[in-house]
């Protein structure tokens, strides 16, 4: 390697900031983040054989599609087991086999 080729590494190295990677939160903010958060504090209070249901007009235009993968996502990462099941107007959501 060359003085001038290390001269420009050396100097792209301090543009940004460092940080310790123990101090980076490891799961990601999407931008479902408060929803589910709010869906999943039902579903543990939530009686065996009972469904919660979202009416798919407070999910600020999210598709169906959209807010189950996202559901799964987030069950998958929590290591819970949920089943949905969806129609024109709402989203169901209860507990599932792990």
């Amino acid at each position: 390697m060359t003085k001038t080729t290390r001269d420009k590494i050396r100097n792209r190295a301090g543009k940004y900031e460092r940080v310790i990677l123990a101090d980076i939160r490891k799961s990601r903010r999407g931008k479902h983040h408060d929803l589910l958060r709010g869906i999943f504090q039902d579903l543990e209070s939530l009686p065996k054989g009972s469904a919660i249901k979202i009416p798919l007009t407070e999910v600020n235009g999210t598709t169906v599609a959209n807010l189950r993968s996202a559901v799964h996502r987030a069950s998958n990462s929590r290591g819970h087991g949920i089943e949905t099941l969806s129609d024109e107007e709402y989203l169901y959501i209860w507990k599932g086999p792990k």
